[in-house]
């Protein structure tokens, strides 16, 4: 639980003791989707890429990684469930420990945010509901063309508990590779989310209906995963407010504070606190991460719905969405999070630690290049600081 009377003369570069690992400043790297893992597998482009932005006892948090075969839901994204993944992020994990920082792997599975195309046998995605996602949304195949997302199929019950275990194996893999944790990706609207939203999830079972059924999911994942690595190598990210693939709920606050409630009491119960709790700012709609035009929201209310959140969870607390440098000093300075996550900035400011702390000058992103697959262009090319100068 935070203590705002504590965090007086705090700043982004002030060190963090996270569980077991004691970071030299509060900067994340956020989880991007970059679509250059070719054929799911980590290649030398993402050794550089990952390298290029790893501080000194820095924490970065990887792309969303398929837990599974039928967890993907978008092209030439990294998977860890096979032995050759598995060698893969050797690589890019040993360049990154090499420079001192500390990776996460954020283990994605899209739920029925995908499209046949992507599925085993060509069969149908997997959610919560057998609804699928409304036309206004749209998936990336393979070929660079664009369509509506496949009608999911809804699991059974009795199938659940085999999704729970393929996050448990992919989090074991993950630790054979080399990491130092995973981040559970519970938000934005894919499968974890499916559950947890009201506005999806039309479940019947023991997994619907309720606060507590619709948290089940999750919080199945949660134990088995700290189970099998421990607390102190487990995250979670969740977004209660955010729409994305229309995952919307009635009472976003309430069920933000429902699964903290429950991730407290796993904490409770087993005596260890999780490596942190990632959350996301309800600013960060579709059309603000499109267009770069920020979201119209009110800024007090966003910042209570935050802060009711960081004040709930007893352990590390991290914001992001959007965050400029001047907004992360505040952010850390009001006790409002422990360590915020940047995206966009990073991508095009492979030094962004460096820039944040001079204040200096940052490169602009190029957008159309966000998702393409060159290993280089938009990926490893943008330039550092000239100190210099």
């Amino acid at each position: 639980m935070a203590d705002s009377s504590s965090t007086g003369g705090l700043t982004l570069f002030s060190p963090y003791k996270m569980g077991k690992f004691n970071l030299s400043h509060r900067v994340v790297l956020a989880p991007l989707t970059r679509c250059r893992a070719l054929n799911q597998l980590p290649n030398p482009a993402l050794v550089e890429y990952y390298s290029q932005r790893s501080t000194p006892d820095g924490l970065l948090i990887t792309e969303g990684t398929w837990p599974s075969d039928q967890s993907a839901g978008f092209p030439h994204v990294p998977g860890i469930y096979t032995d050759e993944q598995v060698e893969a992020w050797k690589n890019v994990v040993d360049a990154v420990h090499a420079k001192g920082a500390i990776i996460f792997c954020q283990l994605w599975h899209v739920g029925r945010a995908s499209h046949q195309v992507f599925q085993p046998g060509g069969g149908s995605p997997i959610s919560s509901t057998s609804n699928p996602i409304s036309k206004k949304w749209k998936v990336a195949l393979p070929d660079g063309s664009l369509d509506v997302h496949s009608e999911p199929r809804r699991l059974e019950t009795q199938e659940i508990p085999q999704i729970v275990e393929q996050y448990r194996q992919a989090a074991l893999n993950a630790i054979r590779a080399g990491f130092d944790g995973v981040e559970i990706h519970s938000a934005h609207g894919y499968l974890i989310d499916q559950f947890l939203k009201d506005g999806v999830n039309d479940r019947t079972d023991e997994y619907g209906g309720s606060l507590a059924n619709r948290c089940k999911f999750l919080i199945q994942t949660v134990e088995a995963v700290v189970e099998s690595l421990g607390a102190d190598r487990v995250a979670v990210r969740i977004s209660p407010a955010i729409d994305f693939y229309d995952a919307t709920d009635s009472d976003p606050i309430g069920l933000g504070l429902a699964v903290i409630e429950r991730l407290n009491k796993l904490q409770h119960n087993i005596g260890s606190k999780l490596a942190y709790l990632h959350v996301t700012r309800p600013r960060l709609t579709l059309t603000a991460i499109m267009t770069s035009v920020p979201a119209e929201v009110d800024e007090d209310r966003e910042a209570q719905f935050m802060r009711t959140l960081r004040e709930a969870y007893e352990g590390a607390f991290m914001a992001s969405g959007g965050f400029t440098r001047e907004l992360g000093m505040e952010t850390v300075s009001s006790g409002d999070a422990d360590l915020v996550s940047y995206g966009r900035d990073f991508i095009s400011n492979p030094d962004l630690v460096l820039r944040f702390r001079l204040n200096a000058p940052l490169n602009k992103y190029n957008r159309e290049t966000f998702y393409t697959h060159d290993p280089v262009v938009g990926y490893t090319d943008y330039p550092f600081l000239n100190i210099e100068s």
